[in-house]
């Protein structure tokens, strides 16, 4: 068994985080991801990761705590698995979400989510996996799939807000939160984009959880919408903002 270590106010500072080891562009996400996750360990939230430095680790929350537009009764969500691609094929990604399913088991949760698509997509986990841990489809939205691996016959669900897919605005719009140490530095390349052209682009902070729960999309930490409706979830730098426009 390889050895882990939990995210806590004692040692938050002195480790890493995972997936921005070492690039210096996206300290400042860092330090912004850090401090979300310190606001939400006294709820529940849990950054397991490798001992050793690599990308390996999982990060999940209790549904109700989690910035998400699902809802269900007694459940944990996962926000991301990841295992990097040189580490892959050692137990890794297997070792982790049994911790996570064996925590819910623990705390008597009525089981375990995620987001997935039926294609695969950038920043979301691979359905085949889960589904060999006996995760099922429970609920969709286009593309887009809610997986759970449930105790009984309770099961989560996207919210209705999560549904509409689409904005009032035909500008480009984007919906982001600090969970992820990436979304400081693409926000701030697309604010210099804006700056050099005089693009329209409306950005939306969601800063709270009922912001979260009310997000007009499927949402896992970053949404973009043109044309009034949604376009993907990929996180945008300056070029694919540029691209955007074209």
């Amino acid at each position: 068994m390889n050895e882990y270590i939990n995210l806590d106010l004692e040692n938050i500072e002195s480790e890493h985080i995972c997936c921005a080891i070492g690039d210096k562009k996206h300290q400042g996400g860092v330090n912004l991801k850090k401090e979300w996750i310190k606001n939400d360990l006294s709820k529940g939230h849990v950054f397991r990761k490798l001992k050793e430095q690599g990308k390996i680790f999982i990060e999940y929350a209790p549904l109700e705590n989690a910035w998400v537009p699902v809802s269900g009764e007694n459940f944990l969500y996962i926000y991301c698995l990841w295992v990097a691609g040189c580490f892959k094929g050692k137990g890794y990604g297997k070792e982790l979400l049994e911790y996570a399913i064996e925590d819910a088991k623990k705390q008597n949760k009525n089981g375990i989510c995620t987001l997935t698509s039926k294609k695969k997509k950038p920043y979301l986990s691979e359905k085949k996996f889960f589904e060999r841990y006996g995760f099922k489809v429970v609920d969709s939205i286009g593309e887009f799939e809610l997986l759970a691996l449930c105790f009984n016959d309770k099961e989560p669900r996207f919210n209705e807000t999560a549904r509409k897919m689409e904005i009032e605005s035909k500008d480009l719009t984007i919906f982001y939160t600090e969970q992820c140490p990436y979304t400081n530095n693409c926000i701030k390349e697309t604010n210099e984009y804006k700056e050099e052209t005089g693009a329209v682009i409306n950005i939306e902070k969601i800063d709270t959880l009922e912001k979260a729960k009310n997000v007009p999309c499927v949402f896992n930490g970053w949404a973009n919408f043109k044309d009034g409706k949604y376009v993907s979830n990929l996180l945008l730098n300056k070029n694919m903002v540029k691209k955007m426009f074209e």
